[in-house]
């Protein structure tokens, strides 16, 4: 049923996101499906975070407390973090975000994601998910046609969806955001920078 419901969910994205621009599905060929990564590989600490681009929660701890977090541990090599895409409602919008950001390439994929999170309550308020992704996608370079045939390419949001479903049924993730330190699941829900402080340092031991 989970897996039916998503596909559904992402087919969604192709009739509501795509719709304006009118652009066959593929020739985008951008979006990698690799993990997306910051912080030094050989850092004794990993840290997942499962977030959802349509998670307000998610959106608080990327505007502030992220930075923070960002400064201290990630930037010094004390930390590797790894941001994992979770769908939540609206499912095809989190979905368009996703590609759009991964579409921006490697080296605009978090900057992509930060705007997306900083004009969350935008979208929201105003509905206009597309006008809004748009204008983040142009922002990073993109074009009108590129930013439509990278939310309507089918095999990307196939692997998102994917990568989702990976998640829901070998991570056990149903929250977001959820935090993982060495493997293990340390919170579901918004943290605190001092609830870092603790989970890293009971990490480096």
């Amino acid at each position: 049923m989970l897996q039916s419901t998503r596909r559904l969910l992402i087919l969604a994205t192709l009739a509501s996101l795509a719709l304006a621009g009118c652009s066959k599905p593929g020739g985008a060929g951008q979006a990698s499906t690799a993990d997306m990564t910051m912080g030094d590989p050989a850092a004794k600490v990993k840290m997942v975070e499962y977030a959802s681009a349509t998670c307000p929660h998610c959106a608080r701890f990327n505007n502030d407390v992220f930075p923070q977090f960002k400064k201290k541990y990630i930037d010094t090599g004390k930390v590797h973090y790894t941001f994992r895409e979770f769908l939540t409602p609206p499912n095809q919008v989190a979905a368009a975000a996703f590609l759009m950001a991964r579409c921006a390439g490697k080296d605009k994929y978090f900057p992509a994601v930060d705007a997306v999170f900083h004009n969350q309550q935008e979208m929201a308020q105003t509905q206009d998910y597309r006008g809004v992704l748009l204008r983040i996608a142009q922002s990073m370079g993109m074009t009108e046609q590129a930013f439509d045939a990278c939310v309507s390419d089918e095999a990307a949001l196939k692997a998102l969806n994917d990568r989702v479903e990976k998640a829901v049924r070998d991570e056990k993730i149903n929250a977001t955001p959820t935090f993982e330190l060495n493997g293990k699941k340390v919170k579901e829900g918004e943290i605190t920078m001092a609830e870092l402080d603790a989970a890293v340092a009971e990490a480096s031991k």
